[in-house]
């Protein structure tokens, strides 16, 4: 016990009044702690706890103080017991939100679960706990259940600015960008000019290709603080989606000043350099990105497209696996116990599971290795995208063909994501399976009724695609809007569009050309394409779902491609070692569509005057 002197000096040095009321209380005693701890002394906040606990051992606020200043002078297992001790005593919201702190920063993030979920439970209606909550998910990498988190804490209290921020962030990385911006929006409304909300804002504006509003924040943004190399760079990134290629390096360049061995700017720069067609450049930044950062995913991934594009398929395949480890590529992929083949293992007698893992194009060109898997000796299973499986379950070689949206789990020894298959089977440029047609004839009733929908056939017969996804990163290249396509429809031919999901403007520029039959309502999925394209003579496309289908199919295929193209059609050639039957009509360094479609006009014109010599 202190002695009556002990307790005045110490109410006297925590700036109580040793004659005021309660002065020699623990209650004073912690008030006068928590003072001395928010002044910055914490030694002196400890002697007035260990003055109130020997007044009262058993005070619940001061030992939830001694568990806060434990925690400040990183002695966790003494907060774990100061602050245990006090719930045990009065199981507070605060003390609990607390305990959840500590745990959270120990790792221990399914006891710091408990005890922030018991703090909600005590209070359902203070959003900083429902916000807390949401911190932990995060660190459980649980971002789905984060997002609920967050976003409640925002129904309760709709201009709480934290949990807005983090809700916009984990949206943004789960690609829901027109929410992620309005998050951010709400965050300049409550803290206007905070560079942090800008920049967030801008990446997501730039995802949504308003790309000026982009630049425009990323510009407030270095306003505000002009030494932030990422806003430099973010700025580089939006000019190159502009095509300003040449003014974005110098934004990286300025970037590196402040961070030379940023891998992130460097590999954004290379990005850069391969639009350019620099391509030693460019293999030299993304290796300096990769000596920073040895294995970095998504530095790892460009760089095996560069080897793709090209055509070094060895190194491409091979780096192309680096999607397991970027989240934006892999998360929507199924997480197997069973052991992923890469073609080492024999599997004869097996059972594997070739599941779809990126898009529709991807599914359809490389279906053409299902059968070659079947060879091998196992039962096949494939799983694919619903509108591709009435087509792919007659791939020779199919035991189970199943489409995504299954619940339906069959047992299987192995099994490799269908874009892997190239790997497996050690695909080089001269050794691509390249015969067609590989995919199922079309039903002969499905292409008869097609026939009969089209009517005479007394000209030619053009099938027309002109976009693809629009969430594509290089949409902006890859499709072309349909009044483009309007010079090439003044020739003595029928069109048929192949084209699903029309943009407001290509509806409406539909409409305005009566001579493009559209009949893509009865579209229901890839078997009734496949049908309808056997019908045409000639299919004219940009890079999209429509020009792998009627290239598997065998089909005259003519596809339009930007200066750039994916690496899958390689550079400067004409021709596809994918597909024979395919003609690559590419821009020229001015990166138009105009004068590639004059070219398509011509061509189009020439094979409509062979085809009446004929």
């Amino acid at each position: 016990m202190m002695s009556r002197r002990e307790r005045r000096a110490a109410a006297k040095k925590a700036g109580a009044s040793p004659a005021g009321p309660g002065a020699g209380t623990a209650a004073a005693l912690r008030e006068a702690g928590f003072r001395q701890m928010h002044a910055g002394r914490h030694l002196d906040a400890q002697l007035c706890c260990r003055q109130a606990l020997a007044l009262d051992p058993s005070h619940a606020d001061t030992l939830h103080l001694m568990g806060l200043l434990s925690f400040h002078a990183k002695q966790y297992d003494h907060a774990l017991e100061w602050l245990s001790r006090a719930i045990g005593r009065e199981p507070k919201t605060d003390y609990l939100t607390s305990l959840g702190t500590v745990l959270a920063k120990l790792g221990r993030y399914e006891e710091a679960l408990k005890a922030f979920d018991k703090a909600v439970q005590l209070n359902p209606l203070d959003a900083d706990l429902w916000r807390n909550l949401g911190n932990v998910l995060v660190d459980m990498e649980r971002p789905a259940d984060a997002i609920l988190s967050f976003q409640h804490a925002l129904k309760l209290n709709p201009r709480h600015w934290d949990a807005a921020g983090k809700a916009g962030r984990l949206l943004f990385e789960r690609q829901r960008f027109e929410e992620a911006l309005a998050c951010f929006d709400l965050c300049d409304d409550l803290q206007p000019n905070d560079s942090q909300t800008l920049h967030c804002r801008a990446l997501v504006l730039h995802k949504l290709r308003r790309l000026e509003e982009a630049l425009a924040d990323n510009e407030r943004a270095l306003a505000l603080d002009p030494a932030n190399a990422d806003t430099l760079s973010n700025i580089g990134n939006v000019l190159r989606t502009l095509g300003r290629n040449e003014e974005a390096l110098s934004w990286f360049d300025r970037s590196l000043e402040l961070q030379p061995n940023s891998r992130g700017v460097l590999t954004n720069k290379a990005i850069a350099l391969v639009d350019l067609r620099r391509f030693d450049e460019a293999f030299a930044a993304y290796h300096r990105a990769i000596a920073i950062e040895p294995g970095h995913a998504e530095s790892v991934w460009n760089l095996a497209l560069l080897h793709m594009l090209t055509g070094d398929f060895e190194a491409g395949w091979a780096g192309r696996e680096a999607r397991w480890r970027i989240p934006a590529l892999s998360f929507h992929y199924p997480k197997f116990s069973q052991p992923m083949w890469l073609g080492k293992e024999p599997i004869d007698g097996k059972t594997i599971l070739i599941n779809v893992d990126e898009g529709l194009g991807d599914s359809i060109q490389f279906a053409r290795y299902v059968p070659m898997v079947a060879e091998l000796g196992p039962r096949v299973i494939l799983v694919i995208q619903d509108a591709l499986c009435p087509l792919l379950s007659g791939l020779k070689g199919v035991s189970l063909c199943l489409p995504l949206s299954t619940s339906e789990q069959p047992a299987f020894d192995m099994y490799c994501p269908v874009s892997s298959l190239p790997l497996a089977f050690g695909t080089r440029l001269e050794t691509i399976p390249s015969q067609t047609p590989y995919l199922p004839a079309p039903a002969q009733t499905l292409v008869q009724a097609w026939e009969d929908r089209l009517g005479p056939h007394d000209r030619l017969r053009v099938g027309l695609a002109w976009s693809g996804n629009p969430r594509h990163d290089n949409d902006h290249n890859r499709s072309i809007p349909l009044r483009l396509m309007a010079g090439v429809l003044d020739v003595d031919a029928s069109f048929v569009s192949l084209q699903k999901d029309l943009r407001p403007d290509d509806g409406a520029t539909l409409i305005e050309h009566p001579e493009i039959v559209d009949p893509t309502a009865q579209l229901t999925d890839f078997a009734e394409t496949a049908a309808l394209v056997s019908c045409l003579d000639l299919v004219i496309t940009v890079d999209t779902s429509v020009a792998h289908l009627a290239g598997a199919l065998g089909r005259p295929t003519w596809i339009l491609l930007p200066y750039m193209p994916d690496y899958r059609w390689l550079l400067d050639r004409d021709d596809s070692p994918w597909y024979p039957t395919v003609r690559l009509f590419r821009q020229s360094e001015t990166r138009e569509y105009p004068s590639v479609l004059e070219r398509v006009r011509a061509e189009l014109l020439a094979m409509i005057s062979a085809t009446r010599a004929g």
